[in-house]
């Protein structure tokens, strides 16, 4: 079973909350009271990071649809028909899977730093990375993508903040989702088609340069999706900008609706 806290709030519906590659619950650290005022909030560690499985563990190969699985159980476990999931960086590459997979699970979706997929820049640095992953430290890798993603000085606080939680990752959990990049792709391919129903709300940050623009890009046919994107923000947007980004979640979880953007900026 994955590593999960049920952090007992107002009301009977739930949040479930799921981070990014390296990343711990604690990236949520600035969500979790404002979140527990409204809903019962569910932290969970995806395979191979906290104390969830190693990605090694398992008597199967490592996938996607593994991690789907996993997730499920976790909510199975709770007693959980139905959650409101918010996700940062690959957490919402997971929840884009949870709505084509298994779309009856989510109530609404809110994507934090989304990738529909890598363009050719992130495509030529993950092969890169690839091609000498067996001969570096992970963490050398880990640290050239972070600087990467988030080059500017108002992304230096989630850079070291993902930096630092990453360090507790070991290497062969960190290569095991590595391998899993190509697939990305993949987990968006029929969202529009399998979870028309389910309202989404994408929040980006306009410095977000690797991913920004094809997010925009591959979710304009969906109807039930909103975005928002913040002027001077990266890829961690609920860490850069958390005001904005818990009043923008809430509202749309409450409403299905987000204020107008100049409003919240």
């Amino acid at each position: 079973m994955l590593e999960y806290i049920v952090h007992q709030g107002v009301g009977k519906e739930y949040v479930v909350f799921l981070h990014g590659i390296g990343g711990t619950s604690s990236i949520f650290c600035k969500q979790m009271e404002t979140f527990k005022n409204h809903y019962n909030v569910v932290t969970v560690h995806l395979p191979g990071h906290g104390d969830s499985p190693g990605v090694d563990t398992y008597n199967e190969p490592f996938t996607i649809n593994l991690i789907v699985r996993e997730i499920v159980k976790v909510l199975d476990e709770i007693g959980i028909k139905q959650a409101h999931f918010i996700g940062i960086s690959l957490g919402s590459v997971v929840i884009h899977e949870l709505m084509q997979q298994v779309p009856d699970r989510v109530q609404t979706a809110v994507l934090g730093g989304c990738i529909t997929r890598f363009t050719l820049l992130s495509n030529t640095l993950l092969q890169a990375g690839h091609a000498i992953k067996g001969m570096i430290p992970f963490m050398w890798l880990y640290k050239l993508f972070a600087y990467v993603m988030m080059p500017k000085r108002n992304h230096r606080i989630s850079r070291k903040l993902f930096i630092r939680e990453a360090k507790k990752m070991k290497r062969k959990d960190f290569l095991g989702w590595y391998q899993l990049t190509p697939f990305v792709k993949s987990t968006y391919a029929s969202v529009q088609e399998r979870a028309s129903h389910i309202p989404k709300l994408y929040i980006t940050g306009k410095e977000d340069h690797l991913f920004v623009r094809s997010l925009d890009e591959d979710t304009k046919g969906d109807p039930s999706a909103m975005k928002v994107f913040l002027d001077g923000c990266g890829h961690v947007c609920n860490v850069e900008r958390p005001t904005e980004f818990n009043r923008l979640a809430l509202d749309f979880i409450h409403n299905k609706q987000v204020l107008p953007l100049q409003k919240v900026q």
